[in-house]
Formats: C-alpha cells, sequence, structure tokens
C-alpha cells in the first residue's frame, strides 16, 4: 500500500494561499462554477485483471455524451470531466492512482471498479484523505474488513455496492446441487483480499459446505501469479475431486485448466469465480469451455435498466456488441451502475464540497442497471448489495455464451437453461 499523503496537509502550503488571495473577495459559488466537476477512475487497464476493463471505453463514451452538456449542483450548471487512471492490475499502483487524482488532479469524486485489489487502495486513499469515493465489483466483505471496517460506523468517505460471500456460496452450492455429485469439492484460493476471504472458516466457503455436506480440500493459499498447479491437481485426482471451485485471475485459471487436461483431471463442476467470467479468456480454451460455471452479476436477462442511458440491460449488452464487435461481458452493467450511481448523488449535492457530496451518496437509493444500490440498508453502512445467479458456458450457434443455470437467490431473474455436467471428448 503507498503511503497515504493527506491533500489537507498539502494545500496548507503557500500556493494555497496565493490562490484564495487572488480570489478576493468574489463569491465561493462563481469561483467553483468556473471549474469543472471532476470524477476520478481507477481501473485495471493493464494486467492480470485487464479483462475487467474491457467495458470501460464504450462506458466513458456513453458517460461523456450523458454530460456533454453539464449537470446542475446546487443549482449550478457545471461541466464534468472524467479522468481516468490504470491501476495495472496492481494495490499498489492502484493507491498511487487514486492518491494523483486526489492529489494533483483535485478531483471532487473517485470511483473505482474490479476486485478488492482495485477498490481497496483505491477507498483507503479517498477514506485518509476526506474525498467521496463510490466502488464496485468486489464482494463486500473484502472490501469492508479487508480495510477493517467497524460494522458498527462503517466508512465515513467510502461506498461500496456487490453481493457478498453469502450470496457467492449460496449461490453457488445452490447450483452445485442441480446436478449428481460425490460433493468432493478442491479449492484454489490464492493469498490476496479474495482468497483470504473465500477462504476463511468463519465468513468464507468452509463452514457452510460442511454444513451443507460438501468435504473441502484446501491445499492452502497460493501465490499468484502462479505457473505449475501439478500438486494441486494431484491431491484433487488423490482425493476424487469432482468439484472445482476458487477465485482465480485468469492467466492462473488457464494455467490450471491446460494442466488438467494434460494430466487427465476430468471434474464434473468447475466454478472458479473471477477466471471464467469473460468471453474472451474462456474461448482460449476452444471445446473445453463449455460446461464451465460462474457467478453472473449482470447478463442482458437481467430486467433493469439505465438510469444513465435509459436502456434495458439486453439493449445495453445489444449496443455494446454493435460498438465494439464483442460480444456482452458481465462487468459491463456494473460500468455503467458505478456512473449511475456518481451522477445520480452529484446532481442530489446541496453543492460540490465534498462534505455535500458525500451526504448525497450516502443517501442513495436508486434503480440501476444492476439492481437498486441503497446506501442506507446495509448489510454494513455504507454497503449495498446486488442481485446475483450463476451461469454455464454453452455452446450455441453463434459460438460460447453465458447462460443463467441457477436464479436460486434472485427469482425475478429467469434461469434460462438447466445445469449440465461438463462434458469431455
Amino acid at each position: 500500500m503507498p503511503e497515504t499523503i493527506s491533500r489537507r496537509t498539502l494545500i496548507q502550503a503557500g500556493p494555497a494561499a496565493a490562490v484564495a488571495s487572488l480570489l478576493g473577495h468574489a463569491p465561493a459559488v462563481l469561483a467553483q462554477s468556473a471549474k469543472p466537476l471532476k470524477i476520478g477512475y481507477v481501473s485495471p487497464q493493464t494486467g492480470p485483471l485487464a479483462a475487467f476493463a474491457e467495458p470501460d471505453k464504450f462506458t466513458l463514451e456513453q458517460v461523456k455524451k450523458a454530460v456533454a452538456g453539464g449537470i446542475t449542483v446546487g443549482g449550478k450548471k457545471l461541466p464534468v470531466e472524467i479522468v481516468y487512471k490504470d491501476s495495472q492490475s496492481n494495490p499498489n499502483k492502484a493507491g498511487s492512482a487514486a492518491a494523483e487524482l486526489i492529489l494533483r488532479d483535485k478531483v471532487d469524486l473517485v470511483v473505482a471498479s474490479a476486485t478488492p485489489a482495485t477498490c481497496n487502495p483505491v477507498a483507503d486513499q479517498c477514506e485518509a484523505n476526506g474525498v467521496p469515493c463510490i466502488t464496485n465489483d468486489a464482494p463486500w466483505q473484502p472490501y469492508f474488513f479487508g480495510r477493517k471496517g467497524d460494522p458498527k460506523k462503517g466508512f465515513e468517505w467510502t461506498y461500496h455496492f456487490f453481493w457478498g460471500l453469502e450470496d457467492v456460496i449460496g449461490a453457488f452450492t445452490a447450483m452445485w446441487g442441480r446436478t449428481a455429485t460425490n460433493k468432493s469439492v478442491g479449492a484454489l484460493w490464492p493469498n490476496d483480499e479474495d482468497g483470504n476471504a473465500w477462504g476463511d472458516g468463519k465468513i468464507g466457503f468452509p463452514g457452510t459446505l460442511a454444513a451443507k455436506g460438501f468435504t473441502l480440500l484446501d491445499r492452502g493459499r497460493f501465490q499468484s501469479p502462479i505457473n505449475d498447479f501439478s500438486s494441486f491437481i494431484a491431491e484433487f485426482k488423490k482425493n476424487n475431486v469432482e468439484i472445482v471451485t476458487g477465485v482465480v485471475p485468469p492467466p492462473d485459471f488457464a494455467n490450471f485448466w491446460n494442466q488438467a487436461e494434460q494430466q487427465g483431471f476430468r471434474p464434473k463442476i468447475v466454478t472458479v469465480a473471477k477466471a471464467t467470467e469473460f468471453p474472451a479468456a474462456v474461448s482460449a480454451f476452444g471445446p473445453r469451455a463449455a460446461g464451465l460455471t460462474v457467478e453472473l452479476m449482470w447478463s442482458p436477462e437481467h430486467p433493469f435498466v439505465s438510469t444513465l442511458t435509459g436502456l434495458s440491460s439486453r439493449q445495453l449488452a445489444e449496443a455494446y456488441a454493435a460498438a465494439t464487435g464483442r460480444p456482452w461481458n458481465v462487468t459491463l452493467g456494473f460500468k455503467q451502475s458505478l456512473f449511475e450511481v456518481a451522477l445520480d448523488a452529484l446532481k442530489r449535492a446541496a453543492d460540490r464540497s465534498p462534505e455535500a457530496i458525500r451526504d448525497a451518496i450516502a443517501s442513495t437509493r436508486l434503480a440501476t442497471t444492476v439492481g437498486t444500490v441503497d446506501f442506507r440498508k446495509g448489510p454494513v453502512p455504507g454497503v449495498s448489495k446486488t442481485p446475483l445467479v450463476m451461469g454455464q458456458w454453452k455452446k450455441t450457434q453463434k459460438g460460447l455464451d453465458l447462460r443463467i443455470v441457477d436464479n436460486s437467490l434472485a427469482k425475478d431473474i429467469p434461469m434460462q437453461e438447466w445445469l449440465e455436467p461438463i462434458r469431455y471428448a
């Protein structure tokens, strides 16, 4: 984690006093209204998490169109500027990018997305510097408890929306129950915020799996990136593991899945979060991509509408495909909703002060393209949960498609097909 630098300390220096002197007795509102309202955005554009950022360019183009005429904040029309930073899939770089947005670019609001490796260090910088921040696309427990959050107090400046471990555990096990297995589960949990939380005996998978009659083979945390999974595969084969789960970056899972084929390991179900969410990542496996399963936090079937564009989930997916030539991506809805919530809060803020923006975020209740975001409800202060279903990659006439195969936790999102065990040639 980079060293935290206080913006309040920085602005006590001479240049700030000089600016105040130049303003003289000009009304503060007029001085502020001349400046663009700046939103800083941190995302893993490069590195092993880059698949999460695939929809960024498309989303930012939509945002720029939506705010082309400015937005009204506290009765004043203000131009909007987006400052985009790359975390390089590295927590230290994410923290540095946030510090740069705060201290150099002087942004009014920071948003970030894509795993605790991005969200946590960005939120920590914002909390330390008194800058409003909204994040998503990371389970809420690694985000909240990974930052040493107190459920009685929460954080002052940072807000987050996504599903939680209780949801992903419930969704995984409900889906696994749809086909016959020996209930032997092999785990792939790296030594990072996600892996440590998912494998935690209290808040993670182990306790729930045992209670539901599953046998868990957990060889402990591994350092990512990892090239050789031979020892994992040997143990899984020895213990007749029929279900593989985990939360693994796409390059690591590619190593595992290719080595599983080479070593003759053929589980019935493979449900690995993070790694198998993206068309580009799974298409590299060719026929062996069909049958892989993963949590599905957004899809064209989600019955929600974007407040940013007015598009339904289906229309958003189609617009993305038409603009990019690529199939829809599960992170697309969360990129859209991140800016839906940010712009909604800014428009409701009493003025552009950090405190006013923070208060507007805290009072958010907004129906977005990923469902309703309501920071007033919990499960802990400053966190809102969104719905989760399960998907399986299926062969279609147009190629691979991620189809909903379990909606036990979100009945308003329709199932499309039934879960099938992986078929091997």
